[in-house]
């Protein structure tokens, strides 16, 4: 079965270099001010889309997706108490907190602090910044089809993922 190329944007957003460029510029931004540790955006399947600051852990991967659960979770508490959403989520621990807020439709914005930060901080600059990423992501969904037909992967990309897949299985 062959899934067509707008099928596959609406379902999942396509991210290019510069786009992964212009997300960790919002999120430096963000860390500076805030002075935060960490910040990542995730999809919400739980898929790390980028991070930047220092390692909130030693996987990230497993971090994301618990998150996106977590928040998954959050949505149906919100439903059983009559809200549509709630679209902050905080843990907050003896030496590091987390924050999560949705970021559109599809993605999460997971912040890591520590004593050098505090909940105020972090939540008032991630509002900000959240605003911020939606506009980033609202112009990658609305990038034309084609528009970056000419990028090319690098010669042997395929045998070298082949190689590490194998290496997997």
């Amino acid at each position: 079965m062959r899934i067509s190329d707008e099928k596959l944007r609406s379902d999942r957003l396509v991210f290019y270099e510069q786009d992964v460029g212009r997300l960790d510029g919002e999120l430096d931004g963000f860390l500076e001010f805030a002075g935060a540790r960490c910040a990542l955006l995730v999809d919400r399947e739980g898929h790390l889309v980028t991070r930047r600051g220092d390692s909130a852990g030693s996987n990230m991967e497993a971090l994301s997706a618990l998150m996106a659960g977590s928040f998954a979770a959050t949505r149906e508490i919100a439903h059983i108490l009559g809200e549509e959403a709630f679209t902050t989520l905080s843990h907050q621990g003896a030496h590091q907190s987390i924050q999560v807020s949705i970021v559109g439709e599809r993605t999460l914005l997971a912040v890591v602090w520590d004593e050098r930060s505090n909940l105020g901080l972090v939540r008032f600059y991630a509002q900000e910044t959240t605003k911020r990423l939606e506009r980033i992501f609202t112009d990658i969904a609305e990038r034309p089809p084609g528009e970056n037909d000419h990028i090319q992967l690098a010669e042997g990309y395929s045998g070298e993922a082949a190689a590490v897949l194998d290496e997997l299985f």
